[in-house]
């Protein structure tokens, strides 16, 4: 039988959902600060922290933002007139077209980031807090209960 959800528990999860959207609000106003859009500031950090032998093709950056791609499409076509992207062909497969970070993108993008670690350095430890507290395992009220109904027939036994 499935367990009930305990309003210690909803309390975490609407916590964590406040300092996640806290956060993502806070990136936005940073990005727009250093002159980039919200959505141009997660391509690029996208872009930049794709893991390391994954290839940065329209479809895995559209995939990495939740994006379709004609939508990536265009948001590379915006990032690519202020010369922080350039779009080139893959060397191995010429249909493929990858898309490269560029020296004025990686500038602007570590602004940002860089700002944003410092905000994540000082603010974060309640975003770990209100994680923490929902991955720890729920203590069994019904097995606490048989413990405490032993204890005290073991006492009264005495």
């Amino acid at each position: 039988m499935a367990e009930k959800i305990t309003a210690t528990e909803y309390r975490a999860l609407g916590e964590l959902r406040y300092l996640i959207r806290r956060f993502v609000q806070e990136g936005d106003v940073t990005a727009k600060q250093a002159g980039l859009e919200p959505q141009q500031y997660l391509l690029l950090l996208a872009l930049r922290g794709l893991p390391e032998g994954q290839a940065a093709t329209i479809s895995t950056l559209a995939e990495r933002l939740s994006l379709r791609h004609h939508s990536t499409v265009e948001l590379i076509d915006r990032l690519e007139s202020h010369g922080f992207v350039k779009r080139m062909r893959g060397k191995e497969d010429r249909r493929q077209v990858l898309v490269g970070l560029q020296p004025r993108g990686a500038k602007l993008l570590e602004k940002v980031v860089e700002q944003r670690i410092i905000e994540l350095r000082s603010n974060g430890r309640a975003l770990v807090a209100a994680i923490s507290s929902l991955l720890e395992p729920r203590q069994r009220v019904h097995s606490s209960n048989a413990q405490q109904r032993r204890g005290r027939s073991a006492a009264r036994t005495r």
